[in-house]
Order: C-alpha cells, then sequence, then structure tokens
C-alpha cells in the first residue's frame, strides 16, 4: 500500500490499493494490484471503491487477484533503507592521511586539491 498514492475517487482520502484501466476495444474494465507508478489513463483505487467498482452496461469487468492485507516493508525494503542511512552517516570530506604517511611537501593549494613535489 502506498501512502503516497490516494484513492483517485474525488471525495475519498483513503490510500489507494488497486489500479483501474480500461479497455475500450474489448469493453473491459480491468481491476489489478495497485501500478508500480501512477499512469495518466488509469485510476487508482482504495479498497471499498474496487469492491464497489461496477462497469457501464454492455462492459465486462475483469478482476484480477489481489492480496489487499498490509504486510509491511519487506526484507529488500528494510536492506535499501539501511543502505541509505548508512550512506548518510558517511562524512562528508574524505579523511586525509597523517602528515607522516604523505610523500612530499605541499607547494600549491587550489580549493581542495594540493600540489606536492617529490622530496
Amino acid at each position: 500500500m502506498s501512502l503516497a498514492r490516494r484513492c483517485s475517487r474525488t471525495p475519498c482520502g483513503r490510500p489507494a490499493v488497486q489500479t483501474l484501466t480500461y479497455v475500450y476495444a474489448d469493453q473491459t474494465a480491468v481491476l489489478g494490484p495497485l501500478a508500480t507508478f501512477a499512469e495518466p489513463h488509469a485510476y487508482d483505487l482504495c479498497a471499498t471503491h474496487g469492491e464497489r467498482l461496477s462497469a457501464p452496461r454492455g462492459w465486462e469487468v475483469l478482476r484480477l487477484a489481489t492480496d489487499l492485507t498490509d504486510r509491511g516493508p519487506s526484507e529488500d525494503d528494510l536492506l535499501a533503507l539501511a543502505d541509505a542511512v548508512r550512506e548518510a552517516a558517511r562524512p562528508l570530506t574524505p579523511e586525509r592521511p597523517a602528515p607522516h604517511e604523505e610523500s612530499g611537501h605541499e607547494t600549491a593549494r587550489r580549493g581542495h586539491l594540493r600540489v606536492l613535489s617529490p622530496d
């Protein structure tokens, strides 16, 4: 369930859990799992509006199997979050070697770059 995507029905503010698309050539309304990203010609619906969906006379409603239970974040989601936290915690500047580890001495400096002469 996406907290960022809401039901397309105007007065509804519930989270979207299904996506509705129309196949005009076949006169079919297809209600399936929530699409990966919002599409301009598709409608995201909450569970309540998905259950109540009816099609125009002569049209068929094709309901694809969807699991509407909220299972929470997957293991991949948690690992991605942990990687993002580790990346954000890294220092912004690279660690400098200790002065005794450097070879040569600094002859010029421009911004964060240094020119070293071999000694």
